[in-house]
């Protein structure tokens, strides 16, 4: 359906350079898919926007999918990271099986990047399970969006600066935090 809009793509592969701009691509497709299309375009989004309302099926099972799972994913990272930190979270409606593992996988992991890259390549994972065998469809074009955009996120990641930032927070929370030193021993 969409065969000369996705033929002219350069082709995603994880962790690359991103070839192209999320907001170019975009464009792109505004050009070339239907209204219907494009408006579903919006919810290709990584993670769970805050104040996101109550999942409501949207029409596209790709899309539907892809959004149970980044909830499910969301919820059960912030559930599992309230669990350690002995705390309350909302309860979370598991809809997908391989989120909630992938969550309780990064929640232990002790370095932050790689867990937000183990958690990307899950997301990737599941962009492609999605997909399918469809190369020309709308689907396409949505798995395109989501896969540039982790390649975008991926790319954003600046390890030694977010380095000396998780150091300079957690010697701020030692710091702070009543009878503990700043390196964590009590």
């Amino acid at each position: 359906m969409y065969y000369f809009l996705i033929a002219q793509l350069p082709y995603l592969s994880y962790g690359q350079t991103p070839p192209i701009n999320s907001a170019i691509f975009k464009e792109l497709c505004r050009a070339y898919l239907i209204r219907k299309h494009f408006t579903l375009l919006r919810h290709c989004v990584c993670g769970v926007p805050e104040g996101a309302e109550p999942f409501k099926p949207v029409d596209s099972a790709f899309i539907d999918g892809w959004r149970k799972r980044e909830r499910t994913l969301t919820l059960a990272l912030a559930q599992f990271r309230a669990a350690r930190l002995k705390t309350d979270a909302l309860p979370v409606e598991y809809w997908d099986t391989d989120a909630e593992n992938q969550a309780k996988t990064a929640v232990v992991m002790d370095n932050p990047l790689e867990a937000e890259l183990f958690l990307d390549k899950g997301r990737w994972d599941a962009v492609e399970n999605l997909q399918k065998n469809t190369y020309f469809g709308v689907n396409a074009v949505y798995a395109y969006m989501l896969k540039l955009l982790l390649i975008e996120r991926r790319a954003a990641f600046k390890t030694e600066e977010g380095f000396a930032e998780y150091k300079a927070l957690y010697a701020s929370i030692m710091e702070n935090a009543p009878g503990v030193g700043a390196t964590g021993d009590s």
